[in-house]
């Protein structure tokens, strides 16, 4: 679907599991370059698509929607993917470089949606026919209102399941009241308990030229790129970078957004460049009316990072 104005994609309803892979299947039917293949299965065993664009030694890794609240962020990397094919099948071309010549020294690895369970839960909720359904209801508080879920499907926040200052999260977790499976803040019994970044974490290891990951969260407009005092070598030019392209202003997280993401990890464990860009302003869920702004404001980012890393 198209917004009349724009030539980019553009949703007009809450971008779920289904609607993604509607899109995706198309999308790389059409354009050959583009590969499909799946990173894995989640706990309730949807799949989790991952395009690859390229075949070259310098890789870069796109990551969206952890959280099932953010949506969104899927929506704005399938965006980024169908622009990216659409334009160097029209121009040959990408940022300048022949497209050929583009795809043989770069591969772009694209996951769109991560958290495919706590999307639809977020979206849909559940019905009495769910394999857990009398365990999420009882983690969600006994209500049926999933709006502001945020985790897996077993009530395990992704973003904070990395082993990354994991057992020091763990006593912030604990002094907040929080003990198990939650809609947000629950980090899971261990790091990588769970098969979605369990997954990741293997890829990411076994992609030994990987140079660079962009993960997409919502909200605040800021890009994060150190961790526990920790910056790989090149990411402060790269951060700078990237935010003169999107307009997001550079930060460092405090608190509990400072401990277990993939953004952390990928600093802490393995010393990677990597970047978590907070999309849009507002409050989570942000509307789906959102999407055109934040995608047109980020794209340039989107773009570029391959060569700048």
């Amino acid at each position: 679907m198209k917004n009349e104005n724009s030539p980019f994609f553009c949703p007009k309803s809450p971008f779920d599991h289904a609607e993604m892979m509607r899109t995706l299947f198309p999308l790389t039917e059409r354009y050959p370059a583009a590969e499909l293949s799946y990173l894995g299965s989640t706990v309730l065993d949807r799949t989790i698509p991952m395009i690859k664009i390229g075949s070259g030694r310098r890789e870069v890794l796109y990551v969206g929607a952890h959280h099932g609240m953010e949506w969104i962020t899927a929506a704005i990397l399938t965006a980024f993917l169908k622009e990216l094919c659409e334009r160097a099948d029209r121009t040959g071309r990408v940022e300048g470089l022949d497209w050929q010549e583009f795809c043989a020294i770069h591969t772009l690895y694209v996951i769109p949606m991560l958290n495919p369970d706590g999307v639809e839960y977020q979206i849909h909720g559940i019905d009495q026919n769910h394999p857990l359904s009398e365990r999420v209801l009882a983690m969600n508080g006994g209500s049926e209102d999933f709006s502001h879920w945020q985790a897996n499907a077993r009530g395990v926040d992704l973003n904070h399941n990395y082993d990354a200052g994991f057992a020091d999260y763990k006593k912030l977790e604990s002094e907040a009241g929080i003990f198990g499976g939650a809609p947000t803040r629950y980090s899971g019994e261990a790091p990588e308990s769970e098969p979605e970044v369990r997954l990741l974490c293997d890829f990411i290891r076994y992609h030994s030229n990987l140079r660079g990951v962009i993960t997409l969260h919502t909200q605040g407009e800021e890009i994060f790129y150190r961790s526990g005092g920790k910056v790989p070598t090149g990411s402060g030019i790269i951060a700078r970078r990237l935010s003169e392209l999107c307009g997001y202003r550079l930060s460092e997280a405090e608190g509990a957004a400072s401990y277990g993401g993939l953004t952390d990890w990928c600093v802490r464990a393995c010393s990677l460049p990597s970047f978590t860009l907070e999309c849009g302003r507002g409050k989570n869920p942000l509307p789906i009316t959102d999407f055109f702004p934040i995608y047109t404001g980020i794209r340039k980012a989107l773009f570029r990072f391959p060569f700048l890393v």
